[in-house]
């Protein structure tokens, strides 16, 4: 599969990229991240995608790319600062110190693409987060800024014309961006950044593989394999994601270095067929009518 440009920024990479909230969230061994870096670098699959509240993702990935800064494309979220009960600290100042905390955790002196990490309708209009990743950009800590997240949030984002890039739900069982947003994020010549590609990997599994999974496992039980399809429900899943030609990237996570060599395999086998992906659609289409965006 050849390589694409994020939107309009001049970043050029495969399409297969890395999520790193697993390693965090999963307590991945220094070694086992290691080994990750090591295995993204033999398949050419350099987009890396961490968040600084993804416990020690970025810590780990810092150590593990120490010395080869320049052979990864980094991207990170924020912010990580817990606010007064309502969620996250949304604050410019709160804001600034975590790309500061992020810089330093991931071992570098900019980032190519910082996103603002599930931030509301209302904290997008009241614009002080807005303003402390702008000034992040315009002060070199980063190249390029983006938003992270679904529904009339990601709508609202593009609209106020100040991000580079897009990260959002896509897969199988949540395909409404398709419709709904990735056409005027692509109007709007934003890079795309598929994220949840294999749907938490819930497709073919008989119990959700964690709470956070739930709804998508749940949804994944009435899907039907099309006729001719992969039977590898994670080939399946990502190349449906990956041939989809409005996404720039699809980023995968795991603890398990094998996992990206197999991923890295379906990528290599190219888009699906016509028909294929009319009847992925059509089921869609058919069950997720009452199916909402996940944040």
């Amino acid at each position: 599969m050849r390589k694409r440009r994020l939107g309009r920024t001049d970043i050029v990479v495969n399409p297969l990229g890395f999520g790193g909230a697993r390693i965090g969230f999963e307590h991945a061994s220094q070694t086992e991240v290691d080994r990750i870096m090591d295995t993204l670098l033999d398949v050419d699959c350099i987009f890396v995608d961490t968040a600084s509240s993804y416990a020690g993702s970025e810590a780990l990935i810092g150590n593990a790319i120490k010395g080869r800064r320049d052979r990864f494309v980094l991207a990170t979220k924020t912010p990580n600062v817990p606010g007064d009960g309502t969620g996250l600290n949304w604050s410019g100042k709160s804001i600034e110190q975590a790309i500061d905390s992020s810089l330093s955790n991931l071992r570098t002196d900019y980032l190519d693409v910082v996103h603002l990490h599930g931030a509301s309708f209302k904290t997008l209009m009241d614009g002080d987060a807005v303003n402390a990743i702008q000034k992040a950009q315009k002060s070199g800590k980063c190249k390029y800024i983006g938003f992270s997240g679904d529904g009339s949030a990601a709508m609202a984002a593009i609209k106020l014309e100040v991000f580079d890039t897009l990260q959002t739900s896509f897969n199988l069982v949540d395909q409404k961006a398709c419709t709904e947003i990735l056409p005027v994020a692509r109007a709007a010549e934003l890079g795309i950044i598929a994220k949840r590609p294999l749907a938490n990997g819930t497709f073919g599994k008989t119990r959700s593989p964690y709470e956070y999974a739930d709804e998508y496992f749940e949804r994944t039980r009435d899907i039907r394999v099309p006729a001719g399809g992969p039977l590898d429900p994670y080939e399946l899943s990502l190349r449906f994601a990956l041939s989809n030609s409005m996404i720039d990237i699809c980023i995968v996570g795991t603890t398990c270095a094998d996992h990206i060599v197999d991923n890295a395999r379906s990528m290599a086998k190219g888009k699906l067929s016509d028909e294929i992906i009319a009847s992925l659609v059509q089921q869609f289409a058919e069950l997720g009518k009452e199916w909402e965006p996940l944040n």
